[in-house]
């Protein structure tokens, strides 16, 4: 049967208030654009007629500003979920004005399969090909798509020609059995395939095909400074070391690491150290970093969930497609952030902090404890089943204002149990096989500022002769004098523990 073609506005007018949807992609690689714009306009129009209009949105990660940023500006958002990483989005859920519930990404499909999610009314999924017989071929993010495709009531497509059809193929695609009946997950090295190459659904379930031709709304990385530079070569000395020790398999292990100018930065520093040898990466986006070490081949092969680099990279990609296609695989996050996966292969998770404490907790989601930044991401599920897992982050930030180590985290993503290494600029904290009280010594000697290595160990020394030396009344210190005076140097210890 002929799929219809419409106009995003006509795809819009499909989509009622209330409605939940599940979106394609997975950061802005492979998210939808033209119809969630066209719903940004249909939602305002029916605001100003005094009718309400908001919808429930999963997707797979963060998406583009078309996505996130146009429904945030309609204020059309009932729910959020799982992840997003957009100004106006993070704005109006700090503002109260939409639920907002993080998740480790590797169970949203799973949380959609069990009903936990609700109904899902609509999947919107941007492809580069469409079949008559219901064959959808996706672009440069995979996401939750395979399950949305499966369990939305009705589909809406966009077809987009900016991506070429000769992706198919580059995907490994599979929603995997549901207890009691689910097996194992069939992946045994980065390379390895369980799935088709295609969606397929029943054509009839496609109300409609939208036309467009626009790029990924991937912003391009910053250039790297000093302190993402030696971050990245710490993490490199760090992984040589281990690697010469004996801790590490000859023949190394596969890198996760996570999304960011940090990220791309400690991957090149990865690529230029003579002590690490070519390696592959298990991992869930894939970088600027990723693709010049390939081609350079320093990377083997790199399985992900997203090819999630700057338009000149992603150009550079589509001209040379042969090579990439053999180099790269994108799957569901279900299966990129896989525990199962991660702990079988003995991935190396390298990924980024807000906060650490004294003890190696990790905030990676909350400013101050109360303002969403983005959401734990996939973190999670690599940190927890990593063969060793490592967060990296600057010592400072605002100018020395804010240091990133304090007492107690404002809020914890990531507990000490999982968490194995801490590295900033100033070195190198193993936290592996540590009590609580050797773990301060190890993060204040070797990854706090010197502005705050006084202070801490001033701190430590206040807090007490326990097996985890904590004050109730000083723990918060820091971060209510930095509410107080801006600068969290000015913090006054005698005052807390009165």
């Amino acid at each position: 049967m002929a799929i219809p073609i419409i106009s995003a506005e006509e795809a819009a007018s499909y989509i009622n208030h209330d409605d939940t949807v599940g979106f394609s992609g997975f950061t802005p690689a492979g998210s939808v654009k033209a119809i969630p714009v066209a719903l940004g306009e249909r939602a305002k129009a029916m605001h100003a007629q005094g009718k309400p209009f908001k919808i429930g949105m999963i997707t797979g990660a963060s998406t583009g500003d078309s996505l996130d940023g146009s429904l945030a500006r309609a204020d059309a958002v009932k729910f959020r979920t799982p992840y997003q990483s957009n100004a106006d989005m993070r704005n109006l859920i700090n503002a109260g004005k939409a639920e907002y519930f993080d998740s480790h990404l590797s169970v949203v499909g799973q949380q959609i399969r069990y009903g936990f999610l609700g109904k899902i009314n609509w999947g919107i999924i941007e492809a580069c090909d469409v079949t008559e017989q219901g064959e959808i071929v996706l672009t440069t993010g995979v996401g939750i798509s395979p399950t949305v495709c499966k369990y939305a009531d009705r589909l809406l497509i966009e077809l987009n020609a900016y991506h070429p059809k000769g992706l198919r193929g580059m995907h490994d695609l599979m929603v995997v059995a549901d207890p009691p009946h689910r097996r194992e997950i069939s992946i045994y090295s980065p390379s390895d395939r369980g799935g088709a190459e295609v969606i397929k659904v029943d054509p009839a379930k496609i109300a409609g095909i939208v036309l467009t031709n626009q790029a990924d709304e991937v912003s391009g990385f910053s250039k790297t400074d000093e302190v993402t530079d030696q971050i990245g070569r710490n993490v490199a000395d760090f992984l040589s070391n281990e690697l010469k020790n004996g801790g590490i398999p000859s023949s190394f292990l596969p890198l996760q690491s996570g999304v960011g100018n940090i990220a791309n930065a400690l991957l090149a520093a990865l690529g230029e150290h003579p002590g690490i040898p070519d390696f592959e990466m298990y991992t869930e986006v894939i970088q600027d970093s990723v693709i010049d070490l390939m081609e350079k081949g320093r990377v083997k092969f790199a399985s992900g969930c997203s090819l999630t680099v700057s338009p000149e990279k992603l150009a550079h990609i589509y001209s040379n497609l042969d090579f990439f296609h053999k180099r790269i695989l994108l799957r569901p996050q279900e299966i990129s952030n896989s525990p199962e996966v991660a702990r079988r292969l003995g991935i190396i998770s390298i990924n980024t902090a807000i906060e650490v404490d004294l003890f190696g907790n990790v905030n990676s989601t909350n400013i101050m404890g109360r303002k969403m930044m983005n959401g734990i991401g996939g973190s999670g599920d690599f940190t927890r089943n990593a063969y060793i897992s490592v967060f990296t982050c600057p010592s400072v930030a605002k100018g020395g204002k804010i240091s990133a180590f304090v007492p107690m985290v404002s809020h914890t993503d990531h507990s000490e149990h999982s968490v194995q290494v801490v590295i900033t600029e100033q070195g190198v904290a193993d936290l592996r096989a540590k009590s609580p009280k050797a773990k301060m010594k190890a993060i204040i000697d070797n990854c706090v500022h010197p502005d705050y290595k006084g202070i801490l160990r001033e701190y430590a020394g206040l807090a007490g002769d326990t097996h985890t030396p904590c004050t109730l009344s000083a723990a918060f210190g820091m971060h209510l004098e930095l509410e107080k005076s801006g600068d969290m140097r000015n913090i006054n210890w005698g005052e807390c523990f009165k």
